[in-house]
């Protein structure tokens, strides 16, 4: 792969309804007035009625009494501004309430102003020493003036707050979202993830109430951008030529991105450049994003960081994978080509075990392991004769039990290695010839004493020889095959496994195709 992955040009994501952290330009600041005195509400939104701060305007909402107030809250967690009378239903009914809002309610962010027409009962000194309130105010100082300052203070220190509070969630996301790709080892994983990532860390979930984008990764290789990983309404175009299928638009600015290596930030569109150590130039595109903060190009920054690094170590870690997966079937098939058979054997063995690992129930991963494993199943040929190994005609008892200790061999060779795909290889190497009924060798195991990767790779081995010619005999039609596995279904080979083959004849046949000799 030669580039990173590259976003379709409109990502479809949803933001996350997330009102505490994320504030767009048409919302209003939320004012909360508690007072049972209905004239201060009248009085209030009069007042303040043409009031604007940061562009927004004010929406109140009333409540007359604590009780009334404490629903109120509860509902709108995102009130700005809490204008609070002290003295409603008793004396003491709104200093209860504030504590109820801070220690119940958990919030912290709200700016508490007490508004009191009885000083003597809150006296000033004892209520802001008491209680988490942020202005205490007697109702006749409170003129049209004084009400617009208080206002914009408040709603100042509150924005500031909520500012603080948005980058402590977004660097939590970044936190998060950069542990869960750093467990990501597969490409298409890692890509969908950084997507998935990128959709959380904007608040762009598809649940989310506003803010929508379409979007893709893709990998740059040669003169293709071709979509790896996509996510809204372009999921149809994973596979394809970004180039032939985005707009010419977005085209543009992922060229421009790649010639000036760096972000662009157009308005409401994201794309995100990195390129690792070993040349890989990687993509993300987003657009339909409505606004992004200051605080959201920060966190692009920091995780964009992330995500190159990131993409080295899966890089790292798939030329390990490749470099193990050459040297078993290389080993694979050289003992193949010693016991002058095909090296496709190997090949289509592998990849008939996986499909038969997944239909019999196991995950991608363990099924993947078979594949890699399962072309050393021979593997302890090596150290078996070659007049024995390549004898045309029958074997004598003697040359047979020579023959059968290749199975002990090939588990000997691998069965002390740490990496999981060769132990999985030496059980093979030992299990392969074992038969459900317990006559197999090398130690008559029976049913499911015989390990799980030994009876698939037991179907897929002995259905790809008997449809190959060999030394001591020709290749069987198909219909004799099947007949055979029929016949031996419950003896030599698991009832279930082959009623898997079976039921995927027709992909068996595409491997054969595949890998033809």
């Amino acid at each position: 792969m030669n580039g990173l992955p590259l976003f379709k040009d409109d990502l479809v994501f949803t933001a996350e309804d997330d009102s505490s952290t994320r504030v767009r330009k048409s919302e209003k600041w939320k004012v909360a007035v508690v007072d049972d005195d209905k004239s201060v509400h009248d009085v209030t939104r009069l007042a303040l009625g043409d009031f604007e701060f940061d562009g927004k305007g004010l929406e109140f909402i009333s409540a007359f009494s604590a009780a009334e107030a404490k629903d109120l809250l509860s509902e709108n967690p995102d009130v700005s501004v809490l204008l609070l009378d002290v003295v409603m239903e008793t004396d003491d009914a709104g200093l209860l309430f504030a504590r109820y809002v801070r220690e119940e309610l958990k919030n912290r962010t709200t700016r508490i102003v007490l508004r009191t027409g009885q000083p003597g009962q809150a006296p000033e000194e004892q209520v802001i020493t008491s209680y988490d309130i942020n202005d205490y105010k007697e109702k006749t100082e409170l003129t049209a003036k004084k009400l617009f300052t208080l206002m914009y203070a408040s709603l100042r220190s509150y924005r500031d707050i909520m500012s603080l509070e948005a980058n402590k969630k977004g660097l939590e996301k970044v936190i998060e979202a950069t542990s869960n790709i750093f467990e990501l080892q597969n490409m298409k994983q890692f890509t969908t993830g950084v997507l998935e990532q990128m959709t959380s860390l904007l608040n762009l979930e598809d649940n989310a109430a506003y803010m929508q984008a379409d979007g893709i990764a893709a990998a740059h290789e040669g003169e293709d951008l071709t979509i790896v990983a996509a996510v809204g309404n372009y999921k149809k175009y994973i596979g394809v030529n970004a180039v032939s299928h985005m707009n010419e638009d977005t085209v543009k600015e992922l060229i421009e991105a790649m010639k000036k290596q760096k972000a662009l930030y157009r308005e409401d569109r994201y794309t995100g450049f990195f390129k690792s150590r070993r040349g890989s130039e990687n993509l993300i595109h987003f657009s339909g994003l409505d606004h992004l903060s200051e605080l959201d190009h920060n966190l692009l920054e920091v995780f964009g960081k992330n995500i190159g690094v990131a993409f080295e170590n899966i890089e790292l870690h798939q030329d390990i994978e490749e470099t193990q997966r050459e040297i078993v079937y290389m080993l694979g098939e050289a003992v193949e080509t010693r016991s002058k058979e095909t090296g496709n054997h190997v090949k289509r063995v592998a990849e008939i075990s996986k499909l038969l690992a997944l239909d019999y129930g196991l995950d991608a991963e363990d099924a993947e392991v078979i594949r890699l494993a399962a072309p050393m199943h021979d593997l302890g040929k090596i150290g078996i004769p070659d007049h024995i190994l390549n004898k045309p005609g029958k074997h004598t008892p003697e040359e047979w039990n020579t023959m059968q200790t290749h199975a002990v061999l090939g588990y000997d060779m691998l069965k002390n290695s740490k990496r999981r795909i060769l132990r999985a290889g030496a059980v093979i190497a030992r299990d392969h010839h074992e038969k459900w009924n317990g006559e197999g060798y090398p130690d008559g195991r029976k049913g499911e004493d015989i390990h799980l990767y030994g009876r698939i790779a037991a179907v897929a081995d002995v259905f790809d020889a008997l449809g190959a010619s060999r030394c001591y005999k020709e290749a069987w039609p198909m219909d004799k095959i099947i007949d055979l596995f029929q016949k031996e279904r419950g003896n030599h080979f698991e009832p279930r496994l082959v009623d898997g083959l079976m039921a995927n004849m027709d992909k068996v046949t595409n491997i054969r195709e595949r890998f033809a000799d």
